[in-house]
């Protein structure tokens, strides 16, 4: 059964950085679609960035896009999420998700990536608290 590990949450100063992990225990981690997720209390979850690990095609969404930077180490089986220039209304639970061991609708997972439904597999969520 494939398992994510999230690490690296913290609290951190308006306009600094963290990088979070997501370490999975499979071996086929080049064959998933995987993403990061964050929710806020009283907020949904929603997607901020997702990545298809084999060829390394990655989506951002617009309120992260060009702060922060999604890469793999595939030898690691680990996908790391680097935040830079965090807000306060950054702060949310991070969720790194995959749809292991295969990445069912690759085909439009352009299109689909921000939606919650098209991943299996869900790590604990790590904390990240940005104050002003």
């Amino acid at each position: 059964q494939v398992q994510l590990v999230e690490s690296g949450g913290g609290s951190v100063q308006a306009g600094g950085s963290l990088r979070l992990s997501c370490r999975t225990s499979e071996f086929t981690y080049s064959r998933y679609c995987m993403a990061w997720f964050r929710q806020a209390p009283g907020k949904e979850r929603e997607a901020v960035v997702g990545i298809y690990i084999a060829d390394g095609s990655t989506y951002y969404d617009d309120s992260v896009d060009g702060r922060w930077t999604i890469s793999r180490d595939n030898t690691k089986n680990t996908l790391y999420l680097q935040m830079d220039m965090l807000k306060p209304e950054d702060t949310a639970m991070y969720y790194c998700a995959a749809d292991a061991p295969l990445c069912r609708n690759r085909g439009v997972y352009g299109s689909t990536w921000h939606l919650p439904q098209e991943y299996n597999t869900w790590g604990q969520g790590t904390q990240v608290t940005v104050s002003s």
